[in-house]
């Protein structure tokens, strides 16, 4: 058994994350972690992986143990060869200590199952193919193999590919991986599976990733809160039957709830009419039976006093379920426009980056966003997906090519990567950030104030997070956050890049529904194949190299 953890509990400054956790992993085991934002993922891999100390519970480990974060903090000057070098060190160490040991042994009083345990430790870590094993993750990743190269010059994705590549070179007993698939292409997922599936280790994964859980996941581990308040484990494999046997969880849950509120507002209707009643109904004409009005006083408040012990004895303390997802009614276009128009259009775009590299070029091609119109926008990484929808957006200056658009077409964007407020922002509350964020739109005349979408109406985010400075919310939350901010004006044409990445795989389900039926139209870039197969009937842009 590499890692048991019992009855962990958690808390940031002034707010629990973790309670009641109890997980096991042992070889051949592969955990997937899955749950709303903020509901303590990422800090659970940090408890599992020692750098945080439970406030309660104990976590007990034994073997190597690797962790790989979904941003990867660097030092000054420190590049992807120095990555690699750490990596090919621990290896090279292990092989350091067979040969001295081997070297040290002594055939009449050695202990033979003490080197045979070393040697086998080397075997499995195969530090002789170490050199081998680094440059193909690198290339199967699609990782930057430049060792020169500064981590700081890399996207937030490539700093990951680079780290996760040496991570699966060094094959350590247990591997903890977050959101392992954000920033990977088909191919880069595919070599990742095949990886995760003979790890010959234990593996704990968090992720949104719905068809990966198919794939690699012996079981799920659901952080989301449950009717009694802990984390639930779902020991049978697939998300299919991981959403059935929740969604079932889920509604009764909720007709719980519905019934004890109506049990609530009974109970509140029947007290005011038994004291009502103390008050008027029974009281005698004044100045007689002065004695009898008393005793019947006494008598209604005892009737009163039974009846709430009564109900308060029949009533059950259901939690609030969790939030749902409430997508507006965005409009398809506003009244006066030709509905034969298209409301965005690019023709011929090409867009080079400030060091001269073509991050995207489209000879010869007409993209045409109609009112209410789909548009999958598919390709690996490096293919200019991100940089196509800043284009449709009006966002990027193009080299070459045109882009119109409807006079008065709003535009929402989610895109893939970075701060959704800026820096300057981050210290507000959502509430604050969102009210400025409608003055801004309305400055520039992209905001009716008749169609103004309220945060807290949409089930993105609890009006206690949304009262919390961004900067407290984890990058789950502050995408959640970025998905209202793109509804806030009421678009007539959303563009989300990537929309699956750090959101919870409940969110995806519930936002994918949405997309498909919204009267607004939609275009999205994604990798998420699970995602990709749920709008297989809409038009395709591949931006695959040909």
């Amino acid at each position: 058994m590499h890692l048991v953890a019992s009855d962990l509990a958690f808390s940031y400054p002034g707010r629990p994350v973790l309670r009641h956790v109890d997980v096991r992993v042992s070889d051949g085991v592969r955990l997937g972690v899955v749950g709303e934002n903020g509901t303590g993922k990422s800090t659970l891999l940090h408890l599992l992986a020692g750098d945080l100390v439970p406030a309660s519970g104990e976590v007990r480990r034994s073997g190597s143990v690797a962790l790989v974060e979904q941003e990867l903090e660097v030092a000054p000057g420190q590049t992807v060869g120095d990555l690699v070098t750490g990596t090919l060190a621990g290896l090279r160490a292990a092989a350091a200590e067979l040969e001295a040991a081997a070297a040290a042994f002594d055939h009449e009083t050695g202990d033979l199952a003490e080197l045979t345990a070393t040697l086998a430790k080397v075997e499995h870590l195969a530090a002789w193919d170490a050199d081998r094993r680094v440059d193909v993750a690198l290339a199967r990743l699609g990782a930057v193999r430049d060792r020169d190269r500064t981590l700081a010059s890399l996207s937030v994705g490539q700093r990951y590919r680079v780290r996760l590549a040496c991570r699966l070179a060094e094959r350590s007993d247990l591997l903890l991986l977050d959101e392992p698939t954000n920033h990977l292409d088909d191919s880069a997922v595919e070599f990742l599976t095949g990886e995760l599936v003979a790890w010959r280790g234990g593996v704990v994964l968090v992720t949104h990733d719905r068809e990966l859980l198919d794939d690699v996941a012996t079981a799920i581990y659901d952080l989301d809160p449950s009717m009694d308040g802990r984390p639930v484990l779902y020991g049978q494999p697939g998300y299919l039957s991981y959403r059935f046997a929740k969604n079932q969880a889920l509604h009764r849950w909720r007709q719980r709830y519905r019934a004890e509120r109506k049990r609530a507002e009974q109970l509140a209707e029947r007290l005011d009419a038994s004291y009502e009643g103390l008050s008027d109904a029974w009281r005698p004409p004044k100045g007689s039976q002065g004695h009898r009005r008393a005793t019947r006083a006494r008598i209604h408040v005892k009737a009163a006093d039974r009846l709430v012990q009564k109900l308060e004895a029949e009533a059950v303390d259901v939690p609030v379920p969790p939030l749902e997802l409430a997508f507006p009614d965005l409009p398809a276009m506003s009244p006066g426009w030709d509905p034969g128009e298209p409301l965005v259009e690019l023709r011929s775009p090409r867009v080079v980056a400030p060091d001269g590299g073509v991050r995207l070029d489209l000879p010869g091609t007409r993209v045409a966003v109609p009112p209410s119109g789909r548009l999958l926008v598919v390709g690996p990484n490096g293919t200019g997906k991100s940089t196509f929808l800043q284009a449709l957006a009006g966002r990027l200056p193009l080299d070459r090519g045109v882009r119109s658009a409807v006079a008065g077409a709003r535009v929402g964007v989610v895109g893939q990567e970075g701060d959704p407020v800026g820096p300057e922002s981050r210290t507000r509350s959502g509430f604050d950030a969102y009210a400025a964020e409608a003055l801004a739109l309305l400055g520039r005349g992209e905001l009716d104030p008749e169609h103004l979408v309220p945060v807290a109406a949409l089930g993105l985010l609890s009006e206690e997070d949304l009262e919390r400075p961004l900067a407290e919310l984890s990058a789950g939350q502050r995408r959640r956050f970025e998905l209202a901010r793109a509804l806030l004006h009421a678009p007539h044409l959303l563009l989300l890049d990537e929309p699956t990445n750090h959101l919870s795989i409940d969110l995806v389900d519930e936002l994918t529904r949405a997309l498909q039926v919204t009267p607004a139209a939609v275009v999205v870039a994604t990798h998420d194949r699970r995602m990709r197969a749920d709008l297989a009937d809409w038009p395709v842009l591949d931006l695959s190299p040909r």
